[in-house]
């Protein structure tokens, strides 16, 4: 039953948010840096965080959440939001139709429900664990495909140069491969394009939680198979979401 209710609040939420990124698309932005001059943030990234964190509050004050724009407060019940207000937010700044917002929930360390709103484009992906994962309202399967060498697959980069250059060796390595390579600008519309079989794999090393959260749920509910595991000598994650038929053949490409 909190599922249930988690994952209703989560798909207000992020209808919510994603209107007011719609909005307000467009308007003269006040653009500053984070990590590195390339890793951008606007005033709409941020006052999108303190509105879903309103709503948030208004509702389940005691649990915990965990946004990209710098909120973090423990939880008091078990339950956290992983939130990221404006994933895509270099897309957002250009004028590039695609961007989101993705709220993802956890009871007790677990993924159990997810929410992204496809802002540009107005379409909703949603999931609860057991439950399937729908787009708007239509029920999503991942791709059935079986050969790496016919997949089309999704991937990002990350800011940093030194990072930037290690990710573009794997794209060296993994091009001839496969069918051909997408980068869309946000990792959770990745996700949820492989729950709708638009991409039969996702992988990228370095993604936040927030980043990956509800698109895990709806990706997995979808029937993908999923990865997220820490390098060892770096503490990178690299997080994989594929077709089943195609994820030995994509995790030993990416992975070396």
């Amino acid at each position: 039953m909190m599922d249930a209710e988690l994952h209703s609040l989560a798909i207000a939420i992020a209808r919510e948010t994603g209107g007011y990124l719609a909005a307000h698309a467009g308007d003269h932005l006040s653009v500053s840096t984070k990590s590195s001059p390339t890793d951008t943030v606007t005033n709409v990234d941020r006052s999108a965080e303190a509105l879903i964190v309103r709503r948030i509050t208004e509702s389940r004050p005691d649990d915990g959440i965990l946004g990209e724009e710098g909120t973090s407060r423990p939880s008091m019940t078990g339950v956290r939001w992983i939130v990221d207000p404006l994933d895509g937010t270099v897309n957002y700044v250009y004028g590039i139709a695609a961007y989101s917002v993705s709220i993802g929930v956890e009871v007790d360390g677990e993924l159990a429900a997810g929410a992204v709103y496809d802002a540009a484009r107005g379409h909703l992906y949603e999931a609860v664990r057991g439950g399937g994962a729908r787009r708007d309202g239509e029920l999503l399967r991942c791709s059935a495909v079986t050969d790496l060498a016919l997949s089309l697959v999704g991937t990002g980069f990350g800011y940093a140069k030194d990072v930037r250059a290690r990710q573009g060796a794997i794209v060296a390595r993994l091009l001839p491969q496969v069918r051909d390579i997408r980068r869309i600008g946000s990792a959770a519309l990745d996700l949820c394009a492989v729950a709708s079989g638009q991409l039969d794999g996702y992988y990228e090393r370095g993604i936040n939680p927030w980043d990956r959260a509800a698109g895990l749920v709806i990706a997995g509910e979808a029937g993908a198979r999923l990865h997220v595991v820490a390098d060892p000598a770096t503490g990178r994650e690299l997080t994989i979401a594929s077709a089943p038929g195609v994820f030995d053949a994509l995790f030993e490409a990416v992975s070396q």
